[in-house]
């Protein structure tokens, strides 16, 4: 299966079937001729004139101001890509260098960055044989683009650098050789096409929110198992409350419990309590929020995938070449650190119903264990909740509110929305870490108030649980919770169940 690149609109959604079915890559008619009327311009451009053009046939940043003869255009961008390659840190998943490799195919097909077919379509060859590049997270300032990360995305174009094929890491020219390709040799301005651009921050965009919107639902559903655990109140999710507080989050988490919780015997019977704790009565007003927030995210996302986000700009239609700033990931940086602090409440409200939970209260014996004191039960997962809770508050410090001075003054506000990017990506799996604690405990209350009220839940509450009981069987006893952590992660990741 192929998926052609157009000038049609980008989405998440796409990115996530040509991700999931593994598709190959392959750019339409429309796309390659905007490519080469594009490519074509510059050139002749180049040719016929001996005005100074940043960066295709001048020096970069700083050194924006010395010209640079055209027999050496060819140096000149190649120095460029090497000299960039100064990344540090830990190696970018491979899952995230794929979206990268996607992002900025289709960042340069859109034809106003001067680069030639031959590029482009090599850049596709990588993705499609999966062959991914070495590229470090640390080095980016997000302002002039990523432009280390995009320097080690660019490196095996020129044969050199490294990759990761078939689970290995080897050098690019063993690749090379291996596929029968020659190094590209780089044209004017496709060095600087090929760094300046979003696409590491964005990339981690990509996928902190293709984790985020199943997150979100899988928060809504152990949060109604929770609720039926801890035998809460339906009241705090009557439509009622939330049409006088239209937000549109708060609205759809309060109808999604209301839906998920249908028909539980546990929901429906008596309560003594008047009032339920914020973690489980506020449910619509925090989920909701942070729904609210992913959307905007997703919104801010979209739009920069489908953007021109290199510099300078080619427009050949109106015979111009464009300095300016496309590459200043604010946008980007702005709303990665607010989806981090979104999906960290997420998190947070999360431990405070396990909290809850273990705590003895409503029939439910301490740390959900029928034989307390002789056996902890579940007293340390809430340690860990609160471990990874505390680190998502250090986390979700923005990186966006940062700025550094680079390149002698030239490069004077920088987003780093790389930092940003980076940061999120740590609290999205741990958020993930954190819902797993929520089900193990929200299972084993929900099965004991079973046992001892001789009641059910809803109808999806209890299909979850079944298929919850896959992975984790109920604590009897004390016993190594390291492996059920773990099993409720996998489970988290691998069931379909959420959909229902």
């Amino acid at each position: 299966m192929t998926y052609h690149i157009s000038e049609s609109l980008l989405d998440l959604a796409t990115i996530r079937q040509i991700i999931d079915q593994k598709q190959h890559l392959a750019l339409s008619t429309e796309s390659r001729k905007k490519i080469t009327d594009c490519y074509d311009y510059l050139h002749q451009k180049i040719q016929g004139s001996e005005a100074a053009f940043y960066g295709i046939n001048t020096g970069f940043g700083s050194l924006c101001d010395i010209k640079i003869e055209k027999d050496k255009l060819e140096q000149l961008q190649t120095n460029l890509v090497r000299s960039h390659a100064c990344g540090m840190g830990d190696e970018v998943p491979t899952e995230v260098v794929q979206i990268m490799l996607l992002l900025k195919i289709r960042n340069l097909s859109l034809g106003h960055s001067g680069t030639s077919l031959a590029l482009i379509e090599r850049l596709i060859d990588l993705y499609n044989a999966g062959a991914y590049p070495v590229i470090y997270q640390l080095g980016s300032l997000g302002a002039s683009g990523d432009l280390s990360p995009l320097a080690h995305l660019s490196l095996p174009l020129i044969g050199e650098g490294e990759v990761y094929y078939k689970n290995q890491k080897i050098k690019t020219a063993e690749l090379l050789a291996q596929q029968g390709w020659e190094p590209i040799k780089l044209q004017a301005k496709e060095g600087l096409a090929l760094l300046n651009g979003t696409q590491f921050s964005t990339a981690y965009g990509v996928w902190s929110l293709l984790q985020t919107q199943q997150l979100s639902e899988q928060a809504d559903s152990i949060a109604a198992m929770s609720i039926d655990g801890f035998a809460c109140l339906l009241t705090p999710f009557d439509e009622r409350l939330h049409l006088v507080r239209p937000h549109p989050g708060q609205l759809q988490t309060a109808a999604r419990i209301r839906t998920l919780l249908q028909g539980s015997e546990l929901a429906a019977a008596p309560k003594e309590t008047v009032q339920d704790p914020y973690a489980f009565r506020c449910i619509p007003q925090v989920h909701g929020a942070s729904k609210d927030t992913i959307d905007y995210a997703k919104r801010v996302v979209e739009i920069e995938i489908n953007s021109v986000t290199d510099n300078p700009n080619i427009f050949a239609d109106s015979d111009a070449i464009l300095s300016g700033g496309n590459f200043h990931a604010q946008p980007i940086a702005l709303a990665l650190d607010f989806l981090a602090i979104a999906l960290a409440e997420l998190g947070s409200i999360s431990e405070r119903r396990v909290y809850q939970l273990i705590s003895g209260k409503r029939g439910l014996p301490p740390f959900l264990t029928p034989h307390s004191g002789l056996h902890s039960g579940l007293m340390i997962t809430q340690y860990t909740a609160a471990s990874i809770v505390s680190q998502n508050k250090q986390l979700c410090s923005p990186a966006s509110v940062d700025s550094i001075v680079s390149c002698n003054g030239q490069e004077d506000h920088v987003s780093m929305a790389a930092n940003a990017a980076t940061k999120l990506y740590r609290v999205t799996q741990n958020v993930q870490r954190l819902l797993a604690i929520e089900i193990i405990a929200a299972g084993q209350a929900l099965s004991l108030r079973k046992l001892s009220e001789e009641a059910s839940s809803s109808s999806f509450v209890e299909q979850l649980l079944v298929a919850f009981r896959k992975y984790v069987p109920i604590l009897d006893e004390d016993r190594l919770l390291q492996e059920d952590l773990h099993q409720a992660v996998l489970f988290l990741q691998e069931t379909d169940v959420f959909e229902s």
